[in-house]
This record gives C-alpha cells, structure tokens and sequence, in this order.
C-alpha cells in the first residue's frame, strides 16, 4: 500500500501536533490553517500592518520544518523587550515576506522554503476574516471574544470576498485521509471550516475525514462538552465526519456521537496535549478502517 496523502484542518497548536504525526506515515502533508485570529501578536500585526493573522501559519510551518532546524527554532523565539516585545520573530518574517512579495501563498510558501518544510501550509482563506459567533449571550464579534464564551450555537466568517484558495480545494479533493483538529472547536476548528468552500470540498472528497477530539472541554468555550456536543457541532456546520478518534482515558465523557469512534492513548508525556506519535499511529488505524483504498482519490 502506498503513503497516503493527509490534509490537516483547524488552528495553530493542534493543527501543529496533527501535522507532525502525518509527516510519520504520509507521504503528501498538508495543512490548512485559520487565519481568523485577533489577539497577541496576531492581532497587532493586523492592526499595525493590515495583514491576515499570521501566528497559526508560523506554529504550523515550525511543525513541518526540517528537523532541528535552527531558523524553526527562531521563529518560536519571542521577544521580550522594547517594541517588538511579545512578537514571535517568525510573525515578523511572515509579515514581512507578505509585504514584499504582495501574497500571503507565495509569502508562506517562501516561508515554508527557508524551513525546509517537509509539507505545505495553506491558509485557509487568504482574505481579512472576523470570527462572529452567535448563542446564548447573543451576537460576539472576533475570535478573543468567542473563545470567552460559552453556549456557542454558530459560528461565520466575515469579510470581503472569503472563499478558500483553489490550492486548498484541490488538496482536500486529492486527500486520502482529512484529520480535522485537535483545538478549540469553535475559534480554531470551525474558524477554518467555515471559509465558504472548505465543508463543499470535504464533502465532495473521497478521503475519510476524522475528527481528532479534544482530550478534555476547553474552559469557558466548551465548557461541559461531551465527544457527542463536539460532534454535534461540525454537524450544525455541515462539517461531514466519518469517526472521531478519542483518547481512551479522556476525562471528557463520550455521551452518543451518533458516528464510529476510536478510542486509543493520545496523551503525550506532559498529560496535557496530544503525543504526536500516538496520535499518527491512531490515524494509521482509522485509515485502515476507511473503505478508501490509498491513492483512490487523487
């Protein structure tokens, strides 16, 4: 059996963990990331430079660096002092690559060329984005705000002409295996399925889309949640989802996901995040689950 191709959708740090477990057993990585965010240093380049978040894109394209990459491990590095405290340097570079080369793909593409990136990172939409969630509180605008809430029933995407990139709809359409998550479900996970285009190329897709759910509810966004809530979620957004992978000693309760689940360790050592080896050889088994032979859809 050939290496499949794997696209991982969602956020910075959970997207990062999927990435680095694909690169384990796929021989095409890709990564569609959320560029909604407003916060940290994210948001102050967005302010000061009108640039799209750029901090999701930078965690992700470290995941997929070469190995013991120096220059990764100063794109990681914050500053602490002066002006620029508080700014990853890998934020500067993306936004500065932006800049010069006047497109966010090329810039990230450019990005992923001086790290040796063993796979590609696409954002998932190229526009200016706010995240708007509607629920219990009633309307909130902008991912900070969202993820302060709880009792979210929708979330949307707005800004001038969002639509994803035809690089992203062929990845997904080309995909063996999507591997939607780990992250917070409502500012990082939907916050990249909701750009108009993304759900309609899942759904078209041949590949077996897995859910990688949280190892435990996200306080206060889903506070309270169940594996089944989470499902019901990407379930609302027509996110389609063929099983959901769950770590077997999650303190998160199953309750009825209504789809077939996986339960397998996930915990990485410091029993906080997903073990990024634990975590692949869980999605290998889910894929031999997959009716899909690999290869089939691409």
């Amino acid at each position: 059996m050939s290496r499949p191709s794997v696209v991982a959708v969602g956020g910075g740090h959970g997207t990062a963990v999927t990435l680095r477990a694909a690169l384990v057993y796929a021989d095409q990585v890709t990564g569609v990331v959320s560029v909604a965010d407003d916060g940290g240093s994210s948001g102050r380049l967005r302010e000061l430079l009108d640039v799209v978040a750029v901090g999701d894109l930078r965690k992700c394209l470290v995941a997929v660096a070469e190995p013991g990459s120096a220059l990764a491990a100063a794109f990681e590095r914050r500053f602490t002092e002066g002006e620029l405290a508080g700014h990853p340097l890998g934020n500067l570079l993306l936004a500065g690559l932006i800049g010069t080369l006047g497109d966010l793909e090329a810039a990230v593409d450019e990005a992923a060329r001086l790290l040796g990136a063993r796979g590609r990172v696409l954002p998932a939409t190229t526009a200016s984005v706010v995240l708007c969630a509607t629920g219990i509180a009633g309307s909130v605008r902008g991912q900070v705000a969202v993820g302060s809430h709880s009792r979210i029933e929708r979330v949307e995407l707005v800004g001038e002409d969002v639509r994803a990139p035809a690089t992203v709809l062929d990845a997904l359409l080309e995909a063996d295996q999507i591997a939607i998550g780990p992250g917070s479900l409502f500012t990082s996970v939907l916050a990249a399925t909701s750009v108009p285009g993304v759900v309609e190329a899942m759904r078209e897709s041949r590949a077996q889309c897995v859910y990688v759910c949280n190892l435990r509810p996200q306080r206060p966004e889903t506070e309270g949640f169940t594996v089944a809530d989470h499902v019901d979620a990407l379930a609302r957004h027509g996110v389609p989802i063929d099983l959901v992978i769950v770590d077997s000693d999650a303190p998160m309760s199953l309750g009825e996901p209504g789809v077939d689940f996986l339960r397998a360790p996930l915990l990485g050592r410091n029993r906080r995040v997903h073990d990024p080896e634990l975590l692949a050889a869980a999605l290998v088994a889910a894929l031999a689950q997959s009716r899909i032979t690999v290869g089939e859809g691409q």
